[in-house]
């Protein structure tokens, strides 16, 4: 009974565990040619832990390319208190892709 128990508390403590990390976001430059056209976005992503990696960057990239954006520079990676102060500059392009 008593590892019954046990397991349910750490399942229950996984998935609270899950529900409790914050979102992720990166931000990025991209470009289009013929014509050039240059876009800032934000776009939201699902890693953890939230960090700049090869990862972000590949996944970024491949949603971009799936709409004919070319990545130019994943900028950062940050959380939900910096989505705010970005929204204004990515405009259009803001939880876009």
């Amino acid at each position: 009974m008593k590892s019954i128990v046990l397991l349910l508390t750490s399942l229950t403590l996984l998935a609270t565990a899950d529900a409790v990390q914050a979102a992720c976001y990166a931000d990025y430059k991209a470009k289009q040619d013929n014509p050039l056209r240059l876009h800032y976005g934000v776009m939201r992503i699902d890693t953890a832990p939230c960090t700049m990696s090869d990862t972000v960057k590949r996944t970024v990239s491949d949603r971009l390319a799936k709409s004919g954006w070319q990545l130019l520079q994943v900028q950062s990676v940050f959380d939900d208190s910096g989505l705010e102060t970005r929204e204004s500059d990515a405009g259009q392009y803001f939880l876009r892709f």
